[in-house]
């Protein structure tokens, strides 16, 4: 089978193992890696627990209508997009769109705002205070709040290369939030929160104030991240990613592996029965600078359109890796582009819809 990876994020890699365009994070997603290793026992393999993605599941799990409008598909906030790193921004924000959500707001660095606008004119975007090397600061998060409670998905990290300034912008949504009731928060109401890159690196040290989020989480690690969110090395990454499923009380996206939390039943138009599911598709060029940034963003608009958090992760973790198989057939294995795979989204779910 082949294998579905991921590479490093935004513009030249945006995880907490590297950041921006002049540093990678570890090589574990390439031919004969590590990350490669962690998945030998797992999907297709003996004794995997995982449900298939397949073209038929999705078929009899189908995703909600497109509705009579751009608001009845829902809105998105990508949160991220430093000015070394606007990218990653920009393919999250068109992935969500090519996914089908009907609004997006880029919250980025006020000196790249401009220019993105221009470079996605579908979107609205906000500028954000940034440090004097263009890096968003944690603080000064006013032009955005009121926005928040009107998104149905935020994606934040994106683009974002400063893991002190992330945690700092983290704990500034998490407080602005602590006063809300039990899955619901004070400023993002109970919209789903995803957390991608250096959003997921800092969150061990938050792990304490996550209880307005917990239950409305999507995250997205690669397998270096899935280490830094469990604070081990990993043997396996099947149970590791049931394993921060758990911890964490969100549904989970990696490398070809989608869990949820067990006994998190009952959400609207999931099937009662599995908890972790297995991607059986994807080609090894998925290991591309933004990559990752597209997952998250298809996610994010899947989501925004009524879908429920696994769902989501099931679809979007699929389309990805079939966007990819579709790039390989025409382009070869390697070599396709980031922005290329959010393009082939539309079509594929029209497909999975007949």
């Amino acid at each position: 089978m082949p294998v579905s990876t991921r590479g490093g994020k935004g513009q030249g890699g945006q995880g907490p193992g590297g950041q921006g365009q002049g540093g990678q994070r570890p090589a574990l997603e390439s031919n004969g890696s590590r990350a490669d290793r962690l998945r030998a026992d797992g999907p297709g393999s003996n004794g995997s627990r995982a449900t298939p993605v397949t073209p038929s599941l999705l078929r009899a799990w189908p995703l909600p209508s497109a509705g009579e409008d751009k608001y009845s598909r829902g809105a998105v906030m990508v949160i991220g997009g430093a000015r070394a790193t606007p990218g990653a921004a920009l393919l999250a924000g068109t992935a969500a769109l090519r996914a089908g959500a009907g609004r997006l707001t880029m919250a980025v660095a006020e000196s790249v705002a401009m220019q993105l606008a221009v470079a996605l004119p579908e979107a609205g975007v906000t500028g954000l205070p940034e440090t004097a090397r263009g890096s968003v600061l944690g603080s000064g998060l006013e032009p955005i709040l009121s926005e928040l409670g009107g998104a149905d998905a935020v994606l934040i990290g994106p683009g974002l290369d400063d893991i002190d300034l992330t945690e700092e912008l983290l704990r500034t949504l998490l407080d602005q939030d602590a006063d809300g009731v039990a899955g619901r928060g004070l400023v993002s109401g109970d919209a789903t929160i995803i957390l991608d890159a250096y959003a997921l690196g800092c969150l061990p040290r938050l792990e304490d104030s996550l209880d307005p989020w917990r239950g409305r989480l999507i995250l997205t690690p690669n397998p270096h991240e899935a280490e830094i969110l469990l604070g081990r090395d990993l043997d396996e990454l099947e149970p590791a990613v049931a394993s921060i499923a758990a911890r964490y009380q969100a549904v989970v996206s990696c490398q070809g592996f989608v869990a949820r939390p067990v006994g998190r039943q009952g959400e609207a138009d999931t099937p009662e029965g599995p908890d972790l599911w297995e991607i059986t598709t994807g080609y090894g060029g998925l290991g591309t600078s933004g990559s990752g940034d597209v997952l998250a963003g298809a996610i994010a608009g899947l989501r925004a359109r009524g879908t429920s958090d696994a769902q989501a992760a099931c679809w979007g973790s699929h389309l990805h890796a079939a966007a990819a198989d579709r790039l390989a057939s025409r382009l070869g294995p390697l070599g396709f582009l980031a922005h290329e795979l959010a393009d082939e989204l539309p079509a594929l779910m029209v497909e999975l819809a007949t």
